[in-house]
């Protein structure tokens, strides 16, 4: 379940899971170029019977895989809510997707709903429209999806992509610090800052 160390393109399936409506989105990736595969929703909103609803979102899942061969899975983390039955549902969705992927060998990311904001749109807070509106501009489509579940989905494909997670030998992967700001990484990273010339 590893990524490719030395991959140059890899396909990245991104899902936000739902009990009603599951988003998906794939973006091929060539170096720093992301370009749209494919991105879509399943509906379950006429499903009554919650067991069903995760069948077909892990059947979904795994015909997903077994056509596009993604090289990883970005899944969105439920948001934590006042509801806890929506949580749990949510959560057993987001379960059903990664059984899915680990019966295929997927390697899975998970990422908050406000990370995934922060990486396309620049803010934690941004709305679903927004979100939208800039992974138009980034992948240059002009097709509107029929439900924003697709875009998010796709969002969290692309946010997967923005991190560049490399992959350390004997497959286990090295996730990048993070720094509260430049001093913080100067600090870290001293060998890879130049100092200033003198006049």
């Amino acid at each position: 379940m590893i990524e490719p160390a030395n991959h140059t393109e890899r396909i990245i399936l991104g899902i936000d899971p739902g009990t009603s409506v599951m988003g998906y989105g794939l973006v091929l990736e060539k170096g720093p170029k992301v370009e749209l595969i494919s991105l879509g929703v399943v509906k379950m909103d006429k499903i009554d019977d919650h067991m069903l609803k995760l069948q077909r979102i892990f059947e979904k899942t795994v015909a997903l895989i077994d056509t596009y061969k993604p090289d990883c899975l970005a899944i969105e983390a439920p948001f934590y809510g006042k509801n806890i039955q929506v949580m749990l549902k949510l959560g057993r969705a987001q379960g059903v997707c990664m059984a899915a992927a680990l019966s295929r060998n997927v390697i899975i990311t998970e990422y908050s709903p406000r990370k995934i904001k922060q990486s396309i749109t620049g803010n934690g807070s941004a709305t679903k429209e927004q979100v939208a509106a800039m992974l138009q501009t980034i992948l240059k489509f002009n097709e509107t999806p029929e439900f924003l579940d697709a875009t998010d989905g796709l969002a969290v494909a692309v946010c997967h992509s923005f991190q560049k997670i490399p992959v350390a030998r004997g497959g286990k992967v090295t996730s990048k610090k993070s720094h509260s700001g430049w001093e913080a990484f100067v600090k870290d990273n001293a060998a890879r800052v130049s100092a200033p010339a003198k006049k």
